[in-house]
């Protein structure tokens, strides 16, 4: 049988040069089995005496010949068995390779290309793996802060907790600049107590140049804000006056133009959920600092909640302070200061106390007033503050990086802070 399955072997070989090869298998006059191909020639049609090709018939010579060594050791190892048998002749046409392999050549390269398709899916569905779960992380870390008291925010200091007198504002640091004039003026900030999906991250801004300003942009992180890349434009339904709004617990707190109320949009369901008019409060250029920009109304945020500084006819043009509820805008209570408002340049609350700038254009103006709420007085400050760009038009306070936002004259900038421990 070994014999049989290499003369096979040979026919197959030489099928694949496009030959038919025939195969016999007989016993000679003295009983031995010998076996014979046939393979007609291509190109001949005869055989002369020269042998057609000598190293093929040499080669099947010998093949023939070991052929022949194998049955012998075959029928010695297997004893009588099989002798005087007769053993049928055959001659079958090897069939043709040639087109199997080209159909096999043919779908092994389908099954290349689609193993590259597939490689390729599964390396798009991992890098989409990965994003999501660094989404998701990110969405866990916002909801559950280490320490956290509630879903998406940190606690800030209980009041009076960590908080002191102002003592020392640092160099000024540029983050973006606005390119366009509508960005002459504005204001930008960050939420200190964030809701899901927002975090202490997000970043929003408003260039308020303009008598129709209503596009409040939001980044997902100061550092799209410095490349001019906005994550989303909100259209607010109301057009703002000033640059005295804030972001505070998910909303975005603002006085509407041409009138005394203080407005909240609400981040999440984009639409407002809260207006209240400020008693007697001036508005539209009646009471602004000193820089002018109907900056009438102007919303502060520190550690103890929301605030709204102002001025009334009944205060006869002096910064008049109210806290506010987040929710509902009512006032829950207002101090009287004396210090002018159109005498100072921008102001600021830090721990219920309210903080006043002397100027908005030079660059060596300082912090000059302080009236702090625990005990109704004020008192005079001489911090030295820069103004880098020669025009202050924006000021307010973040009390869970506790430094202060700032826009002068097209540059969005903070100053580190620092505050004494009593």
């Amino acid at each position: 049988m070994v014999g049989a399955w290499l003369l096979l072997w040979g026919a197959l070989a030489l099928s694949c040069r496009g030959e038919v090869a025939f195969l016999r298998h007989a016993d000679d006059s003295t009983g031995r089995c010998t076996y014979s191909f046939t393979v007609p020639s291509p190109v001949e049609s005869g055989c002369p005496d020269a042998g057609g090709v000598p190293e093929l018939r040499a080669e099947l010579a010998a093949l023939t010949a070991r052929l022949s060594r194998l049955e012998s050791r075959e029928r010695g190892a297997g004893g009588e068995a099989g002798r005087g048998i007769p053993q049928p002749q055959y001659a079958a046409p090897a069939p043709r390779l040639e087109p199997g392999c080209g159909e096999l050549l043919r779908a092994n390269s389908r099954l290349e290309e689609e193993k590259g398709r597939l490689e390729r899916e599964n390396e798009e569905l991992g890098r989409r793996l990965e994003s999501s779960a660094q989404e998701i992380a990110r969405l866990r870390a916002a909801r559950c802060p280490p320490g956290g008291e509630g879903p998406g925010r940190d606690p800030l200091p209980a009041p009076g907790e960590g908080c002191g007198e102002l003592v020392w504002v640092g160099d000024p640091v540029v983050f973006g600049r606005a390119e366009s004039i509508a960005g002459k003026y504005g204001v930008w900030m960050k939420d200190p107590e964030p809701l899901p999906p927002f975090t202490r991250e997000t970043t929003w801004r408003v260039d308020a140049v303009g008598t129709e300003v209503r596009q409040l942009l939001q980044y997902q992180a100061p550092e799209q804000l410095a490349q001019g890349y906005p994550t989303k434009v909100h259209i607010l339904p109301r057009p703002l006056e000033s640059t005295g709004a804030v972001v505070y617990r998910g909303g975005f707190f603002f006085q509407p133009r041409r009138s005394r109320t203080v407005a909240r949009y609400d981040l999440r369901g984009e639409t407002l959920t809260a207006q209240r008019e400020i008693p007697g409060a001036g508005y539209h250029g009646q009471y602004p600092y000193s820089w002018g920009g109907y900056t009438d109304i102007d919303l502060a945020v520190d550690e103890t909640g929301l605030w709204v500084i102002y001025s009334t006819e009944k205060a006869r043009g002096a910064i008049v302070l109210s806290k506010l509820d987040p929710e509902t805008l009512e006032i829950r209570q207002s101090w009287e200061t004396n210090i002018r408002k159109r005498g100072v340049a921008n102001a600021f609350v830090i721990c219920g106390t309210l903080y006043t700038v002397s100027s908005y254009s030079s660059p060596n103006a300082t912090i000059n007033f302080a009236y702090d709420t625990a005990t109704g007085t004020s008192r005079a400050l001489s911090v030295p503050f820069e103004n880098r760009f020669r025009y202050l038009s924006m000021l307010d306070y973040n009390p869970a990086e506790q430094q202060l936002y700032a826009w002068d004259s097209s540059n969005m900038v903070t100053y580190p802070i620092r505050l004494s421990r009593d």
